[in-house]
């Protein structure tokens, strides 16, 4: 799942400060599961503009709406008659979700509440933690099914670096090294032979750094 935070109240009530008719939008996916741009939040969001404004003496329309998904066109049809009587247009959705409502609602200025930090998941109740970089040339197959681009505080694709101690990271002592937990699961798996074989330099022209990337599945199109 993507996940994201609320930016500061201040810094969103900013964003949308020019505007008298607001429209705020949450998605029903990973930012609802993370407690950042779900129904609820949306609603919260909405009441903290009015408030802010009537504070300050000055007239606010604030509607709200929680698609399905903001990354799919489909979703966002409903949308249509009320980002049509908007100014501008307030997504509490991923980064993805920010710019899909960019390009159908090409006519109104739309703004993130939220600051996109990682793909990851639940750790325990009200934590989340990042798992995966989205590098685009997986490599868990080799390591146990524990990431080391991530994991690991620098990156590394071919065992430890020689500074962590007692099986902690030493950029961040709290931290579990990812290769000691490599090693640990694949002992554990009888499988220590996928250590010997070097793993080359990855090839991060699958990664962001290629450019935007697309899967695409033939079978799936119409």
């Amino acid at each position: 799942m993507i996940v994201a935070e609320r930016k500061p109240m201040e810094a969103v009530a900013s964003l949308v400060a020019p505007y008298e008719r607001i429209l705020v939008v949450g998605c029903g996916e990973c930012v609802t599961v993370c407690m950042a741009g779900g129904e609820k939040e949306v609603e919260v969001m909405a009441s903290a503009l009015r408030l802010m404004r009537g504070k300050e003496g000055r007239p606010v329309t604030v509607e709200t709406e929680t698609v399905q998904r903001q990354c799919e066109p489909e979703y966002l049809v409903p949308l249509d008659k009320k980002a049509e009587a908007a100014e501008v247009i307030l997504s509490m959705g991923c980064g993805v979700g920010v710019q899909f409502l960019a390009e159908r609602f090409a006519q109104r200025w739309v703004v993130p509440a939220l600051d996109t930090k990682f793909a990851g998941g639940v750790r325990e109740a009200g934590v989340w933690e990042e798992r995966c970089g989205l590098c685009g040339d997986c490599v868990l197959h080799l390591t146990g099914g524990i990431c080391p681009v991530i994991r690991c505080s620098k990156s590394l694709l071919n065992g430890p670096c020689g500074g962590s101690h007692g099986g902690n990271c030493e950029i961040k002592r709290e931290t579990r090294c990812a290769w000691q937990l490599i090693y640990d699961r694949l002992k554990g798996l009888g499988r220590l032979e996928l250590l010997t074989p070097v793993l080359p330099p990855k090839d991060w022209s699958t990664a962001r750094d290629g450019g935007p990337r697309q899967v695409v599945r033939e079978d799936a199109r119409l």
